[in-house]
């Protein structure tokens, strides 16, 4: 349908009459656990727009958001269980929060025509949507992720790495091993040396890790955490005095309750990000108002502009932008999980937009197309001053190794689509 004629159609359905159902989303949150520090900022901010757009606009398109919320511990099994127990409400997408929980989905959506984002996290190779149809990781992957950060310490050495030493300490889990064949790719691309060191969840215990490299003296350490595991990892670093300068997280290691703990010795630590930093953006004032002030705010209200609130203010707008474009589409207000899906495969971000919607460089502009569900992979670094107790960006949305990372899907991807007889698309 011509773009006009179905915004004109949706305005008409608009006009006939009041809405006849809700947009129900669902948030598979983990409020409790080891890994409740960072699940809980992130499904307030989450829970938060969406109230804000019900409160403020009525809604999307006229249809007011239903969330429907299920703990699961950033529990696998519970996390299955939550999209089972949620997905017959006519649940438009799903974002788990969980690399564990995303592989266990990915069949799952695909079967039930249900769309599911993982945002900077998931399976790296469902950015090529040839093969998967139903599974989006716009704006950035791992995978962009591991480039950025080997991106940048070239930066820093004049783009020579040949002789460095750095190491990966990284969650052993499948979130946490995501980066390693682009980490050993870029290795040998580069000429550095590349140490493997899994810490075993929750990452409580991390000694003989630290001892290590103590021992080894690598130039440059990386880190994939989540949780406690990150806390630990920045306090033992100032244990053995590694300079925190050369000590780089993936963006699910770089928020508040990460670095706070260890007082002083944390600063100067950094990490890498695809969102804004802070509360400086107008989108604020309006959650003040029609959230915060008028009680209806997910949590107590103090996660405002902390690192893993934005992440999942951010996930809820992106989700709120993908039905309006569904909903323009189809030219219908109640879309079905199905029109979802097209509306996040045809999602366009610009900067004129995001300005709009009062989250003017929030994150980076990207569309989204049939072949390509992970937008442009453009990835900044940001670093924490402990004294303003705050982080700052130190390098800009940057451009990652897209030839690397592409041949690396284009592998990764063909063998899932062999392994399961799937056809590929979009021809």
């Amino acid at each position: 349908m011509n773009k006009t004629l179905a915004t004109m159609a949706l305005s008409a359905l608009m006009a006939a009459g009041p809405a006849m159902a809700d947009l129900v989303i669902p948030d598979l949150s983990y409020r409790t656990g080891p890994y409740a520090a960072g699940g809980i900022p992130f499904s307030d901010g989450y829970n938060d727009y969406f109230t804000l757009l019900n409160e403020r606009d009525g809604g999307v398109g006229g249809e007011p958001i239903r969330v429907v919320s299920c703990e699961t511990g950033y529990n696998t099994e519970k996390g299955v269980e939550c999209y089972e127990s949620t997905k017959g409400e006519g649940a438009l997408v799903y974002q788990p929060l969980s690399t564990g929980i995303t592989y266990q989905l990915i069949p799952k959506v695909t079967a039930d025509n249900i769309p599911l984002h993982t945002m900077g996290y998931g399976r790296t190779s469902a950015a090529n949507g040839t093969v998967f149809s139903h599974v989006f990781n716009y704006p950035a992957n791992y995978w962009n992720g591991a480039s950025g950060a080997i991106n940048y310490l070239l930066e820093q050495n004049g783009g020579d790495l040949s002789g460095k030493k750095i190491a990966l300490v990284y969650h052993n889990s499948a979130y946490g091993k995501e980066p390693i064949r682009t980490l050993e790719t870029l290795a040998e691309k580069y000429g550095y040396e590349l140490a493997l060191l899994p810490v075993d969840h929750p990452g409580q215990e991390q000694k003989s890790q630290w001892l290590q490299i103590r021992r080894d003296k690598p130039d440059y350490v990386i880190m994939w955490g989540w949780g406690v595991m990150n806390q630990v990892a920045v306090q033992e670093a100032a244990n053995i005095r590694f300079p925190m300068e050369n000590f780089i997280g993936v963006w699910w290691s770089g928020a508040e309750f990460d670095v706070e703990p260890a007082g002083e010795k944390a600063n100067g630590y950094k990490a890498l990000t695809f969102t804004g930093l802070g509360k400086d953006y107008p989108v604020y004032g309006d959650l003040q108002t029609f959230v915060v002030d008028a009680g209806k705010a997910a949590g107590a209200g103090d996660q405002l502009g902390t690192v893993q609130y934005n992440r999942g203010l951010y996930a809820a707008m992106l989700a709120a932008e993908a039905i309006k474009t569904a909903q323009e589409i189809h030219g219908v207000a109640d879309i079905t999980p199905a029109m979802m899906r097209d509306g996040m495969e045809a999602l366009e971000m610009t900067n004129a937009k995001m300005d709009a919607l009062g989250m003017g460089g929030f994150g980076p502009e990207f569309t989204v197309t049939c072949e390509n569900h992970g937008g442009p992979g453009l990835v900044g670094v940001v670093q924490w001053d402990a004294s303003a107790k705050t982080w700052n960006t130190v390098q800009d949305f940057k451009p990652t190794d897209a030839e690397v990372i592409g041949a690396l899907i284009a592998e990764d991807s063909a063998a899932y689509a062999a392994e399961n007889n799937i056809e590929t698309r979009c021809n």
